[in-house]
């Protein structure tokens, strides 16, 4: 599979946090093609600020390879992540980020900050953005356009 299908997998992810009234994020992790973990974000749901997405498919892909350490692992992410996020990444040690849409009010994987190619932490991983952003960020900009609207409360 390409970056796209795998983008589509976290996609999937994201429409379900939306049918589940969370802000549509979703991620996957793979490794040597297999889809170790998925999340989407559940903050609402677990009442807990950490749930988000890329915690969520972490934790289940190192339940699966029975480490925290996911040397070579690829995440995607349907928005780029945030400072925690990131920092997760790093603590992981993924190889890769790929990532849709863009964060210019949260990104810390090179709007806001670049958390996973920081030279200072000990460990750095490539970053690849908008595959599939345009797709990956009307999910998002819908969500809240209907949230916002006048009767939803």
């Amino acid at each position: 599979m390409r970056d796209e299908d795998y983008m589509g997998l976290a996609l999937r992810e994201a429409e379900r946090a939306r049918d589940e009234d969370e802000v549509p994020v979703g991620a996957v992790v793979v490794l040597d093609q297999t889809v170790l973990g998925r999340g989407h974000n559940q903050r609402e749901a677990l009442r807990d600020p950490t749930a988000h997405a890329e915690m969520i498919a972490l934790s289940a892909a190192a339940e699966a390879v029975g480490t925290w350490r996911l040397d070579g692992a690829t995440i995607y992410v349907t928005l780029e992540p945030c400072p925690m996020c990131a920092g997760a990444l790093v603590n992981a040690r993924i190889a890769r980020l790929v990532y849709g849409a863009a964060d210019p009010k949260a990104g810390a994987c090179g709007t806001l900050y670049d958390i996973p190619r920081d030279g200072r932490l000990n460990h750095r991983l490539s970053v690849v953005g908008g595959i599939r952003g345009e797709e990956c960020g009307l999910l998002l900009t819908s969500y809240f356009r209907k949230k916002r609207s006048p009767g939803s409360l």
